[in-house]
């Protein structure tokens, strides 16, 4: 089993017990160049980050709550294509695999895993550029990414039903009125080359000139996803084809009043041949799917100065095309020989489309510069999607194709104040009230309509510590709608399930030095979950592996708890020293799967622990170098079996030199090759048996390329 929260700290330090001497080597080289490092100039200030994902953009160490943000520099430094890339760094956060990008967060050890039946029902809400992507988050490429912003644990004020466990928001760049054209191109192994384009500047004499500007940036990387079908004799039955363009617009209409606009266009036209038989990089499918999502979304907010209170409309659309595909069996029926034909195929196509609003009144004074501050709001999501499911046997449908239809209507209206207690004191206070609606009717003759009212809100004390650091203590309350399960082998007392609610306790504390060049971060939490919602599955017929009934149930109660640090450390002019760690106790109560008792067990992609340990050397200008290592412990892969993930770590290095136009730089990710698994499946698919067997998707092995770029300014 995975060891308990006082064991990981055994486990985890000193870049936490690499396995060779290579690991060795890379880790004693980041934790020794403070001391190679020559003293010189005074080290300048770490940058001040603002979180634009609260109900008030607040500097993060002014924020009552758990939360990362990965700025610019560290999004450029440490990821490679997509947010998948960064997701170590993030304390507590973690991803299931089963497709070819993430699409399903979980944070804390709280969010799903897949989807497969049913409704789209997120516990962790996901945001371009505010466009709602929660559930279908596979767009989340990181070129001209300005920050990322993970708020952990329930947004039951800031943004409800959707986001139980936490919030994921992904901001690109901005525009500036001055001129900006950019080209990067990318080449590596494993096919991949890349190339992206940015260019941006003033608007002239569109609106005020001073104010307005606008901002394009494009970007196609393909590659061949480190896959050998052998039955094909192809590396690319799992390429990645990742296209991505967007567009910004800022416009200062008059004195006090701003539009801004954004729009995107993504199409991840992926295959999908993940899985193998010897859990190796080497498959042998004769059907390789796909996993294919063309995403189109806009978002236009507007701003304005109303005397005593700002008024902020901010409307998105969102609209997704996704394929989902996979070779059932992992083979061909000259490679089952005798038992042939044995020939499975599913295919998914979903559509999704969402169209929300969010109004808000804010008092221009808050706590901090007038005692006493307020805001109110309300917010509205309407959701379409569309499934159709068909499954093959020998090319031939085994039977009807399921057609699903599911509408949901989020209504809300919410607020918030905060008084200034003392001079170093503050106390807030939010409540939610929040309605969904929804509709689901299939080809099958189901029919579900659910309707729940749901009230969450936070509580929260803050102060500073010291001229430079905040303490803060925070009661908070989420929840999730409830739902149902769908198909002939569901029991009538499961067919619907009940909302789930999330009490959530943490304190933490802000730290800064007088010189802002020492950061640390420091949180701990206890999470009371009520009716939590577990999502389990099992196999109808061992001869036939498309036959799952994925069902949602009630748990009476868990619990999740644990602590997250993050350090930043400014050591020298030319070097920045960073590390996280998240720490993670999870537990299933009163929980019975079948003849199995859960009652005290690990729920699923809930790891102990996760690390962190990041070195960069260099100016503004001149070589650079940065080390990365993470590390993750072993999990349980789901709640149908006990079945593990291994602990690894990982190794990321990057070296080049930046000049005042153009930059070149090599790197190398996984850079000693590690195994590691980010799904894994138990159940029976082998003739003649059907024996059951741990069957995984592996992460990224070793890559290597090179980036170049130029700009005109």
């Amino acid at each position: 089993m995975p060891g308990s929260l006082s064991a990981c700290f055994e486990e985890s330090w000193c870049c936490v017990r690499p396995r060779s001497r290579l690991g060795a080597l890379a880790c004693g080289i980041a934790l020794a160049m403070p001391l190679a490092a020559t003293a010189g100039d005074e080290a300048p200030p770490l940058e001040e980050i603002v979180v634009t994902a609260s109900l008030r953009p607040a500097a993060e160490n002014e924020l009552p709550a758990s939360a990362t943000v990965l700025d610019t520099s560290q999004v450029q430094a440490s990821g490679l294509q997509h947010l998948a890339d960064l997701v170590g760094l993030v304390p507590n956060l973690n991803w299931s695999g089963a497709t070819s990008r993430p699409r399903y967060y979980q944070l804390r050890g709280i969010g799903e895993l897949e989807q497969y039946q049913g409704a789209p029902n997120p516990s962790v809400g996901f945001l371009i550029d505010d466009i709602d992507f929660s559930g279908v988050g596979a767009p989340a490429t990181t070129f001209d990414v300005q920050q990322v912003e993970v708020l952990r644990g329930p947004q039951g004020t800031r943004y409800g039903a959707n986001a139980l466990a936490g919030l994921i928001s992904v901001r690109t760049r901005d525009p500036t009125v001055d001129p900006e054209f950019s080209t990067e191109v990318t080449a590596g192994g494993d096919g991949l080359i890349g190339g992206g384009l940015v260019a941006g500047g003033a608007l002239g004499s569109w609106g005020r000139a001073s104010d307005s500007a606008w901002r394009v940036a494009a970007q196609r990387t393909v590659s061949d996803g480190f896959r050998h079908n052998a039955y094909l004799n192809r590396d690319d039955t799992n390429d990645r084809d990742e296209t991505t363009l967007r567009g910004k617009l800022t416009l200062g209409v008059a004195d006090g009043w701003r539009v801004d606009a954004a729009a995107l266009y993504a199409d991840i036209h992926n295959g999908f041949d993940a899985f193998s038989l010897d859990n190796s990089f080497r498959t042998l499918s004769n059907q390789p799917g796909r996993d294919k999502q063309r995403s189109e979304g806009a978002m236009l907010r507007v701003t304005g100065d109303l005397g005593l209170v700002t008024l902020a409309s901010t409307t998105t659309y969102a609209n997704s095309d996704i394929v989902y595909s996979f070779d059932g069996d992992w083979a061909n029926d000259p490679y089952w020989g005798a038992y042939a034909p044995y020939d499975y195929f599913s295919h998914y196509d979903r559509q999704r489309s969402t169209l929300g609003e969010d109004l808000r009144l804010m008092s221009r004074a808050d706590a901090r510069s007038g005692g006493f501050g307020w805001l109110a709001g309300v917010y509205a999501l309407r959701l379409n999607e569309d499934n159709l499911q068909r499954d093959y046997f020998e090319s031939e449908l085994t039977g009807p194709p399921l057609k699903s239809i599911y509408d949901a209507t989020n209504l809300a209206a919410y607020g918030e104040t905060e008084w200034r207690l003392l001079d170093s004191m503050t106390l807030s206070a939010g409540l939610r009230v929040e309605t969904r609606s929804a509709d689901y009717r299939d080809s099958d003759g189901a029919r579900f309509s659910p309707v729940n009212t749901l009230v969450g809100g936070h509580l929260s004390l803050a102060g500073d510590f010291g001229s430079d650091s905040a303490w803060y203590a925070t009661l908070a309350r989420g929840y999730k709608a409830g739902g149902f399960n769908i198909g002939e082998f569901i029991p009538e007392d499961l067919l619907e399930y009940d909302p789930e609610y999330l009490w959530n306790l943490e304190t933490g504390l802000h730290l800064r030095n007088p010189s802002n060049t020492l950061s640390a971060d420091l949180a701990v939490f206890y999470m009371w979950r009520i009716e939590e919602q577990v999502s389990s599955s099992y196999q109808v017929d061992p001869g036939d592996p498309l036959s799952y009934v994925f069902y949602t149930s009630n748990a009476a109660k868990g619990r999740n708890y644990g602590l997250e640090a993050t350090f930043a450390w400014r050591a020298q002019p030319s070097l920045l020293l960073g590390a996280t760690l998240g720490l993670l106790g999870s537990e299933y109560l009163d929980y019975q799967y079948g003849d199995r008792n859960l009652d005290g067990r690990e729920q699923a992609s809930a790891p102990p622990y996760q690390y962190s340990l990041s070195a960069e050397w260099g100016r503004e200008r001149g070589w650079m170098a940065r080390a990365d290592v993470t590390g993750c412990a072993s999990f349980y892969f789901d709640t149908s079996n006990d079945q593990e993930s291994k602990p690894y770590v990982l190794v990321n290095l990057k070296a080049g030199y930046v000049a005042d136009r153009w930059t070149v730089h090599a790197w190398a990710r996984n850079l000693f090759n590690e195994k590691y698994a980010v799904r894994g499946f138990y159940f029976g698919l082998e003739p003649p048996d059907y024996a059951d067997k741990l069957y995984i998707q592996r992460g990224d092995p070793q890559l290597a390329g090179v980036t170049f770029t130029w700009s005109l300014h």
